[in-house]
C-alpha cells in the first residue's frame, strides 16, 4: 500500500491526514502545536509509526505555518493551495470559496475549475481568527465552544476594538459594568463575523458555494451568523478543520519517488 500523507503544522494546531491511493482516509491526527513545530513532527512522525506506515512506501507533503520544520517531508506546498485543494475535496465542487478561520489568520480563497484564482489574507493582526476567540473565551472563563452557544443566546452589544488586546480590555470594562456574559459573548462571534465580511468584501462572493473551514467549523452558530452577514448559505463539513492537511495528502499523492 502506497501511503499520502498530508501534514499542515498551523500556529496553534497540527492536523495530518494519511490517505492511500485511492484517496481513503485512513488516519486523522489532531494536536497542539506546541512551542516547537521541529519537536510536534517527530512527534507526528512517531504517532504514524505506530499506527503501522511503511515508510518506504509513503509520500509526505508539509503546508501551513511550520512547514518548513518537518524534515521528512518530501515537498512544502502553501497553505493557500493546500486548502483550496483540500476543500474542493471536502465539499466535492471545484468551483467554491473557502473561509478558513485559522489560530492566528483569516483566509479566504476563491477557487475555479479547482485552481486558486483569488485569496485575501489577515496575517498582520488576530482579531477575526480562533485565537481572537480564545482570548475572550479565556476572559469570560469559558470555553470556546461555551462561548458560542452563550452568544446564541445574547444580543444588544458591539466590539468596537479591532485589537485583541484593547477588545479584552473592552470585554473587561463590559463585565465590569455588570453586563450579561450572554450578551459579551453575542459581541465577541458579531466582530469575528464582521471582520470576516469586510475581508469577503473584497472577493465576489454571488453564485459561488461557500465553505467554511478551520477549527471553528465546528461551531454552528458562527456558521449561521457567517451566513447571515454575507448573505449566502455557509456550508461546512466535520472534515472542514481538516481541509489543509487533506490538500497536503492529495499533493502527496502526485509525489514520485
Amino acid at each position: 500500500m502506497r501511503y499520502n500523507i498530508g501534514i499542515d503544522i498551523g500556529s496553534t494546531c497540527a492536523k495530518t491526514i494519511v490517505m492511500d491511493e485511492n484517496q481513503n482516509i485512513l488516519h486523522r491526527l489532531l494536536q497542539p502545536t506546541g512551542w516547537s513545530s521541529i519537536d510536534t513532527a517527530g512527534a507526528i512522525r512517531q504517532k504514524l509509526t505506530e499506527l503501522g506506515v511503511d515508510w518506504d512506501n509513503a509520500a509526505v507533503v508539509a503546508t501551513g505555518y511550520g512547514r518548513i520544520s518537518v524534515p521528512y517531508a518530501d515537498k512544502c506546498v502553501t497553505e493557500i493551495t493546500c486548502h483550496g485543494r483540500g476543500a474542493c475535496h471536502i465539499f466535492s465542487s471545484e468551483d467554491l470559496t473557502v473561509i478558513d478561520i485559522g489560530g492566528q489568520d483569516t483566509k479566504l480563497i476563491c477557487v475555479e475549475d479547482g485552481m486558486v484564482k483569488d485569496f485575501v489574507m489577515n496575517d498582520k493582526c488576530s482579531a477575526g481568527t480562533g485565537r481572537f476567540l480564545e482570548v475572550m473565551a479565556n476572559t469570560l472563563g469559558v470555553a470556546p465552544g461555551d462561548l458560542c452557544e452563550l452568544a446564541s443566546q445574547g444580543g444588544g452589544v458591539s466590539i468596537s476594538s479591532m485589537c485583541t488586546v484593547f477588545a479584552e480590555s473592552e470585554v473587561i470594562s463590559l463585565i465590569g459594568r455588570g453586563e450579561k456574559k450572554e450578551n459579551i459573548a453575542f459581541g465577541v462571534v458579531d466582530s469575528i463575523v464582521k471582520k470576516v465580511a469586510t475581508q469577503a468584501g473584497r472577493l465576489h462572493l454571488a453564485g459561488s458555494k461557500v465553505c467554511l473551514t478551520g477549527g471553528l467549523c465546528d461551531f454552528g452558530y458562527v456558521r449561521a451568523c457567517l451566513s447571515k452577514c454575507l448573505g449566502v448559505e455557509v456550508e461546512t463539513q466535520p472534515d472542514g478543520r481538516y481541509a489543509g492537511a487533506i490538500g497536503a495528502a492529495l499533493s502527496a499523492a502526485k509525489v514520485r519517488k
